[in-house]
């Protein structure tokens, strides 16, 4: 089998458990090959986002840019843009990809709570929307992009399904956010709904857990499985990576990234 090429557009996490460091890690141990577009430097450690700092829009293109017209690609993984202007360049270069599956963690907010993108980069999200194969927003992101309040899993449905039916494509949306001892993700897809449900794990240590779920999603996309498939052993990875965790910080700490080994 070919070694899938992941190409991530997403900001870097000076404490290595988020961003191009988790998705790193997450591309490699699933066995992909990892390129990154960085979008924005942050200072950030287990308990706080203390500074971020963007790249200008034209750098980010010319990263995109040196890798698709060498390397070449098959997924690309999408997380932190940090600007509206960002995400629309970003979608302006994306639109001219063609049979390339894209997954977009649609990045608004930090675990700790800090904002990681300015004001207008919400709206800017939409045509990346629509241009992705899959979109997985948690429960706060999904919130943020339907205009909907989301308090159980029936809510969270129907915003999925809103959202599905406004952009054309498929909704995964993450329902670790939600109250109770199982945790459900719901796959909204030409109209039809997946569920997975898992005994929730009680850790603090849940620092880029989204951004390991898209980057492994978008791994196994490149490997040709079906979007069901690549979800699956998505999950499997996470939930594995989160019990692996070393206990690094004091505050939400990273995930045993390494100690996940590709499930069978």
């Amino acid at each position: 089998m070919s070694v899938p090429r992941i190409l991530i557009i997403a900001g870097s996490d000076s404490g290595g458990g988020a961003g191009i460091q988790a998705d790193i890690k997450t591309v490699t141990m699933l066995g992909g090959f990892a390129m990154t577009a960085i979008t924005a430097i942050t200072a950030q450690n287990t308990l706080a986002v203390e500074a971020v700092m963007t790249v200008p829009p034209e750098m980010v293109l010319k990263q995109i840019d040196a890798v698709l017209s060498d390397l070449g690609v098959d997924a690309v993984k999408i997380g932190m843009l940090g600007s509206a202007e960002i995400a629309q360049a970003v979608a302006d270069r994306l639109a001219q990809l063609s049979d390339v599956p894209i997954v977009f963690d649609p990045v608004m907010v930090a675990t700790s709570g800090a904002a990681l993108v300015d004001e207008g980069g919400g709206g800017a999200f939409e045509r990346l929307i629509a241009l992705s194969t899959v979109v997985t927003p948690n429960v706060p992101e999904l919130a943020l992009l339907t205009g909907l309040a989301i308090a159980t899993d029936a809510e969270m449905e129907m915003a999925a399904r809103w959202l599905s039916r406004r952009t054309q494509g498929a909704v995964l949306a993450k329902g670790g956010h939600l109250r109770g001892d199982t945790v459900v993700d719901l796959l909204v897809a030409d109209g039809g709904v997946q569920r997975w449900e898992g005994e929730r794990i009680e850790t603090r240590d849940t620092h880029g857990t989204g951004c390991t779920l898209a980057s492994a999603i978008a791994t196994g996309l490149g490997k040709n499985m079906l979007l069901p498939e690549a979800v699956t052993q998505a999950r499997r990875f996470v939930r594995a990576a989160m019990l692996a965790a070393p206990g690094f910080g004091s505050g939400h700490g990273p995930m045993g990234h390494w100690a996940a080994l590709e499930p069978k």
